[in-house]
Formats: structure tokens, C-alpha cells, sequence
């Protein structure tokens, strides 16, 4: 019988972790809200917020609702504080030293029943898992992002992962109202291994000047119907994540068609990452958004 999860832990309150207590608190789940950082905790309890409160000017949930699950929230500093969650994600940035780090200590304080997830966009789930002292209690649990917004979650088993762990995942996928798509234990699994690969073509189509920014992201848009343009997605994701996915996959499938374009490299070491330094392959800092090639 598949294990019942009443209350979720999520290690790392950036972007995807708070989308994630957004989306587990509307759905009625209390959410315990970690991260080393307090200042980023006090953040993303605003993000939520603000981001609830644009939900309830659309009309697509109410203030009761807001206010409800608000209150589901709370946030600790210490793994300690998520010992009585049925499941723990983490949500912390995408380079595997760090999460393995994490999982380590984060086991340390939960009782051996709890299962333990990473939100992981690239990552062997199989070697993660064996970071643990639970391997058949891990699984990959990869909400995209903006999560609130976002249908899909993919579900990656590692080598042990237990059926049981499997079945309670789908479960709670299931009560967040989105849909799942499972996928076998590969770099950078479906979604990613699709996306990122575009995305780096369409860097390599600036690089090589076949158009420039604005030429390329109309192109996509409006030649493919894409919602939005490949380098203002890129600037979006976050130039660093897009460069570690196409590392995962240039390292773990080891085919020359994975490679990095170097100007994306270029932009990374520049410490141009896109939106959340206010540039990248556009320049945030002005009224509107100015391509940068």
C-alpha cells in the first residue's frame, strides 16, 4: 500500500522551491519551507504571496483560498524542523556536489519511513539516491518551471527506488492536480533532453550570426508557434542551469551534439545569467527588455 503524505519539507526556498509550497499549500498540504539563507526564506514567503494574490486578481482561486494557504506555510533553518514530514523535496541549485551534501545531512534528521525526493532537472537519480541511507524511499520528482503555472511533473525511479515510493509519489502528483510523465533514469530525463538542446542550437544560431536575438526568438515564436522565443526561455531557465544541463548531458551521453555553445559559456563566466541578474541574452534594466547581440 502506498505511503499517504500528509506534510511536505522542501530544502531550498529559490525559484522552484517556493513554487513548489505554493502549489502543495493550495492543494491543502501543510508545507515545512528550509533554505540556509533566512533573508531567502522571508523572500519566497513574499514571492508566495505575491504570486497568490495575482492567482486571486485573475479569479482562478479565491482570498479564502489564499489566506488558507498561506497558513500551511512555515519555514525552519535546520533539517531538524523537517522530521515529522512524510516527504521531503529538495529544490536547491543544480550541481551535484550540493545535493549530494545535502542529502547526506538532511537523512540524518529524518526518521528512516520518510521519503525523500530531488526536484532535480538533469541529474542521475540512481546516484543521488545512493547519497542516502534510503535508496528505495528516493525518487526524482521534477516540477517545471513557473510550477504554479506548469501541468506537468516528471517522475524518474533510480535503480531501487520501491514500488511503493513510486505509487505515493503519483499520489501526491495526482492531489496537486498536474500530470505526470514518467521517465527512465537518463541525463537530463525527457523535457530537458528536448528543450535544452533546442535552446543551445538556437545560442549556437546567434553565435555563428546566422540572425540576432530578436531575429531568432520572432522566428521561433512565430514561425514554430512557441509561446516564447528560445534565448528570452534561456535568459528565463537561468544562462547557468542551461549550461549545467548541457554539461549532464555533453558528460553523461557523451556525443559531440551535446556540447555547450561557447557563447553560452561566455555569458555564464561573464556573470550575465539572464533575468535574475537582469541580463543575458536580453538587458532587464530598462523599461523593456533589450537584446544584448
Amino acid at each position: 500500500m502506498a505511503q499517504s503524505i500528509r506534510k511536505i519539507g522542501i530544502v531550498g526556498a529559490g525559484q522552484m522551491g517556493s513554487g513548489i509550497a505554493h502549489v502543495c499549500a493550495l492543494a491543502g498540504i501543510p508545507v515545512v519551507l528550509n533554505d540556509i539563507a533566512p533573508q531567502r526564506l522571508k523572500d519566497a514567503l513574499a514571492t508566495i504571496n505575491g504570486n497568490m494574490a495575482r492567482q486571486v486578481s485573475k479569479k482562478r482561486i479565491t482570498e479564502e483560498q489564499k489566506a488558507a494557504g498561506l497558513k500551511l506555510i512555515s519555514t525552519v533553518e535546520s533539517y531538524d524542523g523537517l522530521a515529522e514530514c512524510d516527504l521531503v523535496i529538495e529544490a536547491a541549485t543544480e550541481k551535484e556536489e550540493v545535493k549530494r551534501r545535502i542529502f547526506t545531512d538532511l537523512c540524518a534528521s529524518l526518521p528512516p519511513e520518510t521519503i525523500v525526493a530531488s526536484n532535480t532537472s538533469s541529474i542521475s537519480i540512481t546516484r543521488l539516491a545512493a547519497s542516502t541511507d534510503r535508496p528505495e524511499k528516493f525518487i526524482g520528482i521534477h516540477f517545471m518551471n513557473p510550477v504554479p503555472l506548469m501541468e506537468l511533473v516528471e517522475l524518474i525511479r533510480g535503480i531501487a527506488t520501491a514500488d511503493a515510493t513510486f505509487e505515493a509519489a503519483k499520489t501526491f502528483v495526482a492531489k496537486l492536480g498536474k500530470q505526470i510523465a514518467v521517465s527512465e533514469d537518463f541525463p537530463a530525463f525527457i523535457v530537458n533532453r528536448i528543450l535544452l538542446p533546442m535552446i543551445n542550437e538556437a545560442i549556437y544560431t546567434l553565435y555563428e550570426g546566422v540572425g540576432n536575438v530578436e531575429a531568432i526568438d520572432k522566428a521561433m515564436r512565430l514561425g514554430a508557434h512557441h509561446p516564447m522565443g528560445p534565448l528570452e526561455l534561456a535568459d528565463f531557465i537561468g544562462l547557468d542551469t542551461c549550461l549545467s544541463i548541457m554539461q549532464v548531458l555533453h558528460e553523461g551521453l557523451a556525443d559531440s551534439k551535446y556540447r555547450p555553445c561557447p557563447l553560452l559559456v561566455k555569458y555564464v563566466e561573464a556573470g550575465w545569467l539572464g533575468k535574475k541578474t537582469q541580463r543575458g541574452f536580453y538587458d532587464y534594466r530598462g523599461e523593456k527588455p533589450v537584446p544584448t547581440r
